[in-house]
């Protein structure tokens, strides 16, 4: 029976959302029910989506985009894939209708990663976090709204807002692995071998005005989705802070966390919150 295979398929992006993101899944776990597993299908496409480009060096990386690539889209088209990751998120994409437009933007900017080293000019680089960011945080808006084209489109700038900051600040606590292992360099016009305070501080300035814009939009969620996301931003507004206090010279030297007992203070801090209506 079909059936059984979308379970085994659901549990499968469940699985990887969970190996590869304690924060995010304990964010998802927030949501509703009837909108969780959704979110779970999107995050396993773009998690084993960007795997490829970033960590599988021993084997043929463009061979395995191409692969994926063309199994995406025969998933999309006939509504099933024996990839079990490919077939979750195609339940997903066609439960709510999410546009091929944002897919394909995503896929673009995940196959620069597999040979763009350096993006020099600010629209390279708005080009690529609208795909490998503001588009996933579109598919999720698509769950979100259920299918309310008027809210969509009322919060379609915060989502994409919201998807940058996240991006961004990944970007800085990622710095070290980017530059060194990967050698790439997101940030236009910054010199990543001498970041000094002051380049540190516009970026933080930049990731600063995505989140209250984000915020704005947290706002007017559906309740289905308002606690779970407001988690994940409160998470990221937490890493900022510790890369804010941060000396540029350490960002560049080592990966910014935050412990797991202060991502338990969080989430009960969100929980009160929320119960006392304080979004």
């Amino acid at each position: 029976m079909k059936s059984i295979f979308d379970t085994v398929s659901f549990d499968c992006s469940k699985n990887v959302t969970k190996s590869y993101s304690t924060s995010f899944s304990a964010a998802v776990k927030m949501l509703a029910p009837s909108i969780r597993q959704d979110i779970y299908n999107i995050y396993g496409f773009v998690r084993f989506a960007d795997e490829i480009v970033d960590t599988f060096h021993d084997y043929n990386k463009e061979l395995l985009f191409e692969r994926f690539e063309k199994d995406l889209a025969d998933a999309l088209e006939n509504k099933i894939s024996l990839n079990p990751i490919l077939n979750s998120f195609q339940h997903t994409v066609n439960k709510y209708q999410i546009p091929n437009s944002l897919i394909a933007a995503f896929m673009k900017s995940m196959k620069l990663d597999l040979h763009k080293k350096e993006y020099q000019t600010f629209d390279e680089y708005n080009e690529y976090i609208y795909g490998s960011a503001d588009v996933v945080g579109l598919m999720c808006l698509k769950v979100f709204v259920n299918g309310d084209d008027k809210k969509y489109d009322e919060l379609q700038h915060s989502a994409m807002r919201l998807g940058s900051a996240f991006q961004k600040v990944n970007f800085l606590r990622d710095l070290k692995a980017d530059f060194e292992d990967l050698n790439r360099t997101y940030f236009p016009n910054t010199d990543l071998s001498r970041l000094d305070e002051q380049s540190k501080n516009e970026i933080i300035k930049e990731i600063e005005a995505d989140f209250q814009m984000g915020f704005e939009g947290i706002l007017k969620l559906p309740l289905e989705a308002k606690f779970g996301v407001y988690t994940a931003f409160i998470y990221y507004k937490k890493l900022l802070s510790k890369l804010k206090k941060t000396p540029s010279m350490e960002i560049k030297n080592t990966r910014i966390r935050v412990p797991d007992y202060e991502k338990i203070g969080l989430l009960a801090k969100c929980y009160v919150n929320y119960r006392l209506n304080l979004l």
